[in-house]
């Protein structure tokens, strides 16, 4: 179980301690994990939509969106935050793009999509809300966790050294393709119909994504992962709604 101890520790604001310095195999088997991470956020967010119920819609769609924020850290928005600033600021160019992301300072356009993402979501759950739909809710952080998988298992990660080289080279990749084929089975069986509609909506946007870091960079780093989570949450939430 350390993996997945592991995993909860680097993907969430939770108080996880771990008895010593994991090996790199523990940190690669730790991927695994990803998914079930999600369906523990998702599990919280599910029980706090339902004690939050005959609370004013904006406001049970605000609280439901700072408690996801504050489940990861901010964690991914941050990640978020860099690659944009990077995209814009890169101007096209490999090297620019990578130092732009290590530069802990955000500029206007982080700020932007930040706030548009946001809104996004917390639209989206206004919704869902609105709908009594609350499976969303389950399924986003599965959905946004387990493409971090997939992106590992297929995307050469380009900065040496650091955390992010050793879950690659780490990382079971056969138990890997099994562990994300149960993910997407999860979420088809809890979304029903929906769900085939929700999974293609993702689908597409991970290989638009994915393709536009090849191009600029060659790969993922963990800010263009980051981004990848939280943008596909969004597809995920704002689908559900459409």
């Amino acid at each position: 179980m350390l993996p997945f101890w592991i995993a909860l520790q680097f993907l969430s604001s939770l108080p996880v301690t771990l008895p010593g310095m994991p090996t790199p195999a523990q940190l690669g088997r730790s991927l695994l994990w990803y998914p079930v991470v999600g369906a523990v956020f998702g599990a919280v967010l599910w029980l706090a939509n339902h004690a939050l119920g005959g609370t004013p819609p904006y406001l049970h769609a605000a609280l439901l969106l700072s408690l996801w924020v504050m489940l990861s850290g901010a964690l991914h928005l941050d990640g978020l935050a860099d690659s944009a600033d990077a995209w814009l600021g890169g101007f096209g160019d490999r090297e620019r793009t990578l130092r732009i992301m290590k530069d802990p300072r955000s500029g206007p356009i982080a700020v932007v999509t930040l706030v548009l993402v946001l809104l996004l979501k917390f639209c989206a759950l206004l919704a869902l809300i609105e709908q009594g739909d609350s499976l969303g809710l389950l399924v986003a952080p599965v959905i946004g966790r387990a493409a971090l998988l997939a992106l590992f298992l297929c995307t050469t990660y380009v900065r040496p050294g650091g955390l992010g080289e050793a879950l690659a080279q780490h990382l079971p990749v056969r138990q890997g393709w099994w562990v994300l084929g149960a993910s997407a089975l999860a979420c088809l069986l809890c979304l029903g119909s929906a769900g085939i509609m929700t999974l293609c909506l993702v689908l597409v946007a991970f290989m638009g994504l994915r393709a536009a870091m090849i191009r600029r960079l060659g790969g993922t780093t963990g800010d263009t992962a980051g981004a990848l989570l939280e943008l596909l949450e969004a597809v995920v939430v704002v689908g559900l709604v459409l």
